[in-house]
């Protein structure tokens, strides 16, 4: 027998069971409550934070079987001959029950002639038909197609809710894991519930029933978090020796310098969040594990606001040009040189 993959297990099954949106869950069903559903529904945001599950439950909740659910993955079914085919279809009446509701993944990805075929369809739906359209980038979607839709900006999950349900879910499982490798796939994962199950899916998979932070720094080839501390210090301290030897050993280690880069950047914000906020104590402690919140709070007064503002803009620049450089760590290496040979207090 086939095992269910995480992500498929603990799907949301209800309005009540969706996570990190409570903004959007609340306007759907006091819409369903109301009968005031509409017959279009954009779903925008980045991957895996729930456009999908809220679909199928709002489908679900207004009645719609499951024979009148269709669902259309645009990323195969592209072009203006799979639309017409839905132009036809969705003129019958549903089978059971009085909708038919058609969901749309990766809207984006329609061909122009496509799109033009689907804005007639929204234009005049029969009254039984509801379209709910879901994008990750929503700057491809025609304005046309956007205008006669009711829109949602899905967010991406914050760390601490990642982390709670990321340690339910291996309890769950029958695993335990620690609060530093629980904050390690939260960091890793972007903001992503699908993400962090499929990093858990395959940790759990090594069949070790306890895990812990050195085991998800393997698994992710992640450096470790005496490395990322040595190299904070190194830029507050302004040792570039230092620092160019801790890039050295990662890469020698073939560890992944953006992942290293996100729990430096991590870091860093975090101390800016502490100093200029003393009242997120509490939110930064229960999204970080205990050593990395003594550390943060050990050094985020030996510099000034400014120059942490400064070391975290010169890290970003970093992360988003790593993509684009022949060698992974160069990068880093030149944002350790901007930051270190600066003359800033």
């Amino acid at each position: 027998m086939n095992k269910v993959v995480l992500y498929r297990k603990y799907r949301p099954k209800s309005f009540d069971e969706v996570l990190g949106q409570d903004h959007i869950v609340s306007i759907l069903k006091n819409a369903v409550k109301l009968g005031r559903v509409s017959h279009a529904y954009l779903f925008a945001g980045p991957r895996g934070t729930g456009k999908t599950s809220v679909a199928r439950i709002l489908a679900k909740e207004i009645g719609c079987s499951n024979v009148d659910l269709i669902e259309i993955d645009a990323a195969s079914s592209r072009g203006i001959d799979e639309i017409r085919a839905l132009k036809e279809a969705v003129r019958y009446v549903p089978l059971q029950g009085k909708v038919k509701v058609y969901i749309i993944d990766e809207v984006h990805m329609l061909t122009k002639e496509a799109f033009n075929a689907l804005l007639k369809t929204l234009e005049e739906p029969p009254e039984h038909a509801i379209f709910i359209l879901a994008t990750t980038e929503i700057e491809k979607v025609p304005d046309t197609i956007i205008s006669r839709c009711q829109n949602f900006s899905f967010k991406k999950i914050p760390e601490s809710l990642l982390r709670k349900s990321i340690s339910s879910i291996v309890k769950k499982e029958g695993f335990e894991i620690d609060d530093e490798a629980a904050g390690l796939v939260a960091l890793f994962s972007d903001g992503s519930f699908r993400d962090s199950q499929s990093i858990l899916d395959q940790i759990l998979s090594l069949g070790s029933k306890k895990i812990d932070s050195d085991k998800i720094r393997e698994f992710l080839s992640a450096p470790s978090r005496e490395l990322t501390e040595e190299f904070i210090i190194s830029l507050i301290e302004k040792r570039l020796d230092n620092g160019m030897e801790i890039i050295r050993k990662i890469t020698e280690q073939n560890l992944d310098i953006k992942n290293f880069l996100k729990m430096v950047l991590r870091d860093i914000r975090s101390m800016i969040l502490l100093k200029a906020a003393p009242d997120m104590k509490k939110r930064l402690e229960e999204m970080m594990g205990e050593r990395e919140f003594k550390f943060i709070e050990k050094y985020k007064d030996v510099l000034k606001q400014g120059e942490l503002g400064r070391i975290l803009s010169i890290l970003l620049e970093a992360y988003d040009t790593k993509e684009r450089s022949y060698l992974p760590q160069l990068p880093l290496e030149l944002a350790l040189l901007k930051i270190c040979l600066s003359n800033h207090d």
